[in-house]
């Protein structure tokens, strides 16, 4: 499986590192297959699997149900669990037992948002032993705190703010920080000023990496589309139109047909 140490050599060679989220068996074998760096088991389930309105609706039982299964596909990549609102943030002296929980069920490591205490969480798990992400800028568990799920650091003061906190995610022990829906030349100055590799989301081209959700990539989740996020295929349509086609075919008695079902052998027909 792909290291931290290969994550951090990917900065200093430049070559850009590619992280999506999932969260099921069958979409992590295809991220595998596909050569992806970092497979996210993101708190965004509650939006795009889950059908709740906020990330802060899901806890540790939701966020290790699908880590388990996310870890039985992957062979290659980085598997990092996200570690819910309440994980952390509510019960900060939990944290570590928390994250502890996600390297047990075989995550490489776990990711953190940033909030007051975000430095002190972070290098206490760091200092445990265990790989640690940050996230900064738009972060959105605590997005109501600011003004909702909209671009953060857009005046100077608020922009440094965000290149201060990133600084602090490193300092704290962090391998790497995704950076959110910030104006592009605040992630330059970042990623220009971190050792450490910057993931972006929304964040422009000069991060050292890109994440998006999967289901937005796809074209599996209409609710909301930010954008930030490339459809790069639209599959919502296709599943749509295979499952009319089933009911219909259902309803007029075309499937199943003899080409999809099984035989008794004659003779023992005869014996019925």
């Amino acid at each position: 499986m792909k290291t931290v140490k290969e994550i951090l050599a990917q900065k200093s060679t430049q070559e850009r590192i590619t992280m999506l989220t999932a969260y099921d068996y069958s979409m992590a074998s295809f991220l595998d297959e596909a050569g992806i760096d970092i497979i996210l088991v993101g708190d965004s389930l509650a939006n795009v699997v889950l059908g709740l309105e906020s990330t802060t609706q899901v806890g540790m039982k939701e966020m290790l149900h699908h880590t388990k299964a996310v870890v039985r596909a992957v062979k290659n990549a980085m598997v990092v669990g996200d570690m819910p609102f309440d994980a952390y943030q509510l019960n900060p002296r939990a944290a570590l037992d928390n994250a502890r929980q996600f390297i047990e069920e075989g995550c490489q490591a776990v990711k953190i948002e940033w909030f007051e205490g975000a430095p002190q969480v972070a290098s206490t798990i760091a200092k445990a032993g265990i790989n640690v992400m940050g996230h900064v800028g738009l972060t959105p568990q605590t997005a109501q705190k600011v003004g909702g799920m909209k671009v953060q650091g857009k005046d100077a003061a608020s922009a440094r703010a965000i290149i201060n906190n990133a600084h602090a995610m490193q300092d704290s022990g962090c391998f790497s920080v995704v950076l959110e829906c910030i104006p592009q030349e605040v992630a330059q100055i970042i990623t220009r000023q971190l050792k450490i590799p910057t993931i972006g989301i929304g964040a422009g081209p000069h991060c050292d990496g890109q994440v998006l959700v999967i289901h937005d990539l796809l074209g599996l989740y209409s609710r909301y589309q930010p954008k930030f996020s490339k459809k790069y295929a639209d599959l919502g349509p296709l599943i749509l139109q295979a499952v009319k086609q089933y009911k219909k075919e259902v309803t007029n008695g075309q499937f199943p047909d003899d080409a999809h079902s099984y035989h008794l052998d004659p003779d023992q027909l005869k014996n019925l």
